[in-house]
């Protein structure tokens, strides 16, 4: 008798503690799970970065869009050759009509001159691009204005402009692109010809 209740108050072999193999399982558990959560973070990161700039985009392309409109009877003035902002040449040394000097401060708000830090430019999306075109020069009058930039990741390509297409590497999937119309209706028609003369 004496024998049978030592045995039973003594702690069975596996009440000892965990095992070497245990402790390994639950830090490789530990590991996937904060691997998981460090991609979650990026992917969120970069997320935060995509929507930072399409706000930037949005700001830039109502800025020009306003400039436009503001100036309707020289809004054909606007239209650009090649893309303001990145890899732009324009000459904004002297500008002479109100259409040029709009065009200057839309290529520097393009190249980020609304936020700078030790003199670099950073209020801006990467590869800022800006557009104006006039697809359709009779009244009414239609004016196209786009802003492309260089997104994170490979997404479907914007087919609504070309502007900066090519501009971002081989793969046009990178480029993002806000577009915005503005018609451009006529206020007094001649009565003798019915020609616009106050666009």
């Amino acid at each position: 008798m004496l024998i049978a209740s030592s045995r039973r108050g003594a702690p069975g072999r596996s009440s000892r503690g965990v095992t070497m193999l245990e402790v390994l399982v639950a830090i490789a558990i530990l590991t996937f799970g904060l691997l998981g959560l460090a991609s979650l973070q990026f992917q969120l990161q970069s997320a935060e970065l995509e929507a930072y700039q399409r706000t930037q985009a949005i700001v830039h392309l109502q800025d020009m869009v306003d400039r436009v409109n503001a100036n309707r009877r020289n809004a054909a003035d606007y239209v650009t050759a090649s893309p303001l902002g990145t890899a732009s040449t324009i000459d904004c040394s002297a500008p002479g009509t109100l259409a040029q000097k709009d065009q200057c401060a839309w290529h520097a708000a393009l190249l980020g001159s609304s936020e700078t830090k030790g003199g670099v430019l950073l209020g801006a999306m990467n590869g800022a691009r800006g557009c104006v075109a006039n697809p359709v020069a009779v009244m009414p009058r239609q004016m196209v204005v786009a802003v492309t930039w260089q997104g994170m990741s490979p997404t479907a390509a914007p087919g609504a402009t070309a502007c900066g297409q090519g501009a971002y590497g081989a793969d046009d999937r990178f480029r993002r692109a806000m577009v915005a119309s503005i018609t451009i209706g006529c206020l007094q028609n001649d009565p003798a010809t019915g020609i616009c003369v106050t666009p």
